[in-house]
């Protein structure tokens, strides 16, 4: 779920995860670390490793990552620094991968270093002053290699809340270095819309999502 790094959206969690589970694909929502409760990075890809490797760990071979807003950020971190930040804390960093096969981002936060940062994300992320350095390396279209795996993007081309230019760098990105990538830009809609069951068109990326996964998790 998405929320800014301050909390949690219901709605962009088990309803997803339920959605995913109709289309044919296992589903867990992470409820990682927030910085209302004191949490900053890197707590949150830490969070995001540990579960990625939880999930394998208990048998699910492959696996993708999906995120909305801020949590589509901290989905695009763990395709882009899968093993950077690894916590000594966690037990299965040495045995087990964190990478995931695949990733679908929905309306993503991606830039926190340039013009089109989201400034509560990054806030929330990096704490108040943040680190210019630590900025750039969490800008996470910067550091897509052809290591990063097939990911899918979609936003709104009018959000108001993170503007489209975030989910359309990452997915540029991926272009030059060679991953393959699929990206929708729906005309109109606010941001935060989740599922998007009452918008007129963009009710249809999980369809488009999930078929983007069927070809890179199970063909």
């Amino acid at each position: 779920p998405g929320g800014g790094y301050w909390g949690l959206a219901d709605h962009e969690g088990e309803p997803v995860a339920r959605a995913l589970n109709h289309a044919g694909f296992h589903a867990a929502v992470l409820q990682y670390r927030l910085a209302s409760d004191g949490h900053h990075h890197p707590d949150m890809i830490h969070d995001a490793q540990r579960g990625a490797r939880l999930l394998r760990h208990h048998g699910w071979d492959k696996l993708a990552v999906l995120g909305f807003s801020a949590g589509g950020h901290l989905a695009s971190t763990l395709t882009v620094h899968h093993d950077r930040f690894t916590s000594d804390a966690d037990d299965l960093a040495a045995t087990v991968a964190a990478r995931p096969d695949a990733a679908v981002l929905c309306y993503p936060v991606i830039d926190m270093a340039g013009p089109h940062t989201h400034a509560g994300s990054r806030h929330g992320l990096l704490g108040d002053p943040f680190d210019p350095a630590l900025a750039e390396l969490m800008s996470t279209h910067r550091h897509v290699s052809a290591d990063t795996p097939p990911t899918f993007v979609w936003s709104t081309g009018d959000d108001a809340g993170v503007p489209v230019h975030n989910g359309v760098q990452f997915a540029m990105a991926c272009r030059d270095h060679g991953v393959p990538a699929e990206i929708h830009v729906y005309e109109t809609g606010p941001h935060g819309i989740g599922l998007g069951e009452s918008h007129e068109n963009a009710h249809t990326w999980i369809g488009f999502a999930a078929a983007f996964l069927r070809r890179h998790l199970l063909e």
